[in-house]
């Protein structure tokens, strides 16, 4: 898929809706221990769950799922996803994966977050987003809280991976926060 289907677009990256033929290339990209470490991912899942996964989610109105891709090459490099959306109160939950270590720290994720941000607070009228990030992954932490993600506590203990038990740190932005710091 070409960036000409991108839905939103940065400088270096596109964010774009799933589809079916992204099964295989979803299933690869976070499957590697590092990027499931960082995400707390525990299930091994089968490319054919992963397809029905992917179905799923482009019939949920609950939420947006789109892969990152580099403008330069159109490489997918990741996926970002506001859900469990509640109309009512008009709050969210954000996810945001950089699948290979060696696009991770190059600001890919930053653009990323800035694009989704400005869709579901400008586009879908969201007023408050929350992101959680395990406490070991520190530039996760760093990223959401320079974009302007305000720290709000701490759920204890919350992960067990890898033998031991992982506090999850909670951060949300509310749309007053967003338009003073980037709507002029």
């Amino acid at each position: 898929m070409s960036k000409q289907s991108g839905l939103l677009m940065g400088e270096k990256v596109y964010l774009r809706p799933l589809n079916g033929e992204d099964a295989e290339l979803y299933y690869h990209m976070f499957y590697g221990a590092e990027t499931r470490r960082l995400t707390g991912t525990q299930k091994h899942l089968t490319k054919e769950e992963i397809a029905a996964y992917i179905e799923r989610k482009a019939g949920d109105d609950s939420g947006v799922l789109l892969l990152i891709a580099l403008k330069d090459n159109d490489e997918a490099i990741g996926d970002i996803a506001i859900q469990d959306m509640d109309r009512n109160n008009r709050t969210a939950n954000l996810r945001i994966a950089i699948g290979e270590e060696r696009h991770q720290g190059q600001g890919y994720g930053r653009e990323a977050l800035l694009l989704l941000l400005d869709y579901g607070f400008g586009i879908l009228n969201l007023h408050r987003i929350e992101i959680e990030v395990y406490a070991y992954n520190t530039r996760a932490a760093h990223v959401y809280e320079s974009v302007g993600f305000v720290r709000e506590g701490v759920r204890r203990q919350t992960l067990f991976y890898n033998h031991e038990y992982h506090d999850v740190v909670m951060l949300s932005m509310l749309e007053t926060e967003y338009r003073e710091r980037y709507i002029q």
